[in-house]
């Protein structure tokens, strides 16, 4: 069985509670549409959340499994791939995710991808407003 085996049950059935067990403590997700990481379980969880309540449609259709380099350490650990697809704000989404686990099995660095450029787009509107509206992030200055 695969390691992301529970994880990618818990996404599917959209349970929160059952995706915190799976993550470190200090785990970092690296997204399309910010810069910086989302660091620590607590934010990760946040924006897991938002995705849940903004994906449409999200199923996963493959799965690749290896090892990568992590960002943290710069040391191997193992990884997997899931592919999937989505729907934003009617915009059909193609992406990757990247799991990186700890020694104990859990996942301790996530990078997500996607395509094409105006789906990113449409994820990154979607899930700041869904980030501001959990009060993940800042509201956007009024003028």
């Amino acid at each position: 069985m695969a390691q992301s085996a529970p994880f990618r049950a818990a996404v599917e059935a959209g349970d929160l509670a059952a995706l915190k067990e799976l993550f470190t403590e200090d785990a970092r997700l690296y997204s399309p549409v910010k810069f910086r990481p989302f660091e620590g379980r607590d934010m990760v969880l946040g924006l897991f959340g938002v995705l849940l309540r903004t994906f449409e449609d999200f199923h996963y259709v493959g799965e690749l499994a290896g090892e990568a380099r992590t960002n943290t350490d710069d040391g191997t650990a193992p990884a997997e791939v899931l592919l999937f697809r989505t729907v934003v704000d009617g915009k059909q989404v193609h992406g990757m995710d990247l799991l990186q686990f700890d020694e104990e099995g859990k996942i301790k660095e996530f990078t997500v991808m996607v395509r094409p450029q105006s789906a990113a787009q449409a994820v990154q509107q979607a899930v700041y407003a869904g980030l501001v509206e959990a009060g993940l992030a800042p509201a956007p200055a009024q003028d």
